[in-house]
């Protein structure tokens, strides 16, 4: 794993996974390559889907009372729900956070994997979580959320890398500069660029992770295949899982 902090993960909230796994994985030409049994400890099932080395993880609860069934009863079933970086020391983001007011929500302790969750609340928008795995020297090395093999799952034939989140709120360069404090990344205006993606800031109504920018190899074959699963297209993206698809060349 390399020094910089990368995005290295989004996760999606849903009320049930399909069929938005399946219309991801046959609209994006993307491949399930885990779906992880502990997460069933909160009341969970997911799958996630590797984007080049980003993971798509789509979660969905399955009994009453999660933290991801409240957020899509607040959010009416928006579905950006955290945003997943790697970087070279969890604990020392986590101090930097709670200096700005930012608490922890939970610590997940397994070695090799380190994972520190920040409280939604204070992140505004989406979770924002750092984790890192010791021992793992690349961005196809090991990652023990997305399982063994997850690597082998990456598939490049129609969709080749995720390029941008978007996040909106009514004071969007406000909520750049409390991501950026909290990252550890400066913010040009209203725009953080990572290393391997770039999250954008633009007015909305209500803070939250309203988009996802794809880079693909035939936008229109994409769409067109968005269309055929039922859903709408308007310009270049598509709803699904809570968030708008953009595709892009």
């Amino acid at each position: 794993m390399t020094e910089a902090t990368r995005l290295r993960q989004i996760c999606l909230v849903a009320p049930q996974l399909e069929p938005v796994i399946g219309d991801i994985a046959a609209i994006m030409g993307l491949t399930v390559c885990y779906r992880d049994s502990n997460v069933a400890r909160y009341g969970l099932e997911n799958a996630l889907l590797p984007v080049g080395t980003i993971l798509l993880e789509v979660v969905a609860p399955f009994q009453d009372g999660t933290a991801a069934g409240r957020f899509i009863e607040k959010t009416g079933e928006h579905g950006g729900y955290m945003a997943i970086f790697s970087c070279a020391d969890p604990r020392e983001r986590q101090r930097n956070a709670e200096e700005i007011g930012v608490r922890t929500s939970h610590v997940i302790d397994r070695p090799p994997y380190l994972g520190v969750q920040l409280h939604p609340r204070d992140c505004r928008a989406a979770f924002i979580e750092f984790n890192h795995t010791a021992g793992s020297d690349n961005v196809r090395g090991a990652y023990p959320p997305a399982g063994p093999d997850w690597h082998s799952a990456i598939r490049d034939d129609v969709t080749m890398a995720l390029t941008e989140v978007e996040l909106t709120s009514l004071d969007p360069r406000g909520l750049a500069d409390h991501w950026s404090r909290i990252i550890g990344v400066p913010a040009t205006g209203t725009k953080i660029a990572l290393v391997n993606c770039g999250i954008r800031f633009v007015e909305g109504p209500s803070e939250i992770m309203s988009a996802l920018t794809f880079r693909v190899r035939d936008p229109a074959a994409v769409l067109h295949s968005a269309q055929a699963r039922g859903h709408a297209v308007t310009g270049k993206s598509f709803r699904l899982g809570g968030v708008d698809f953009r595709v892009t060349a």
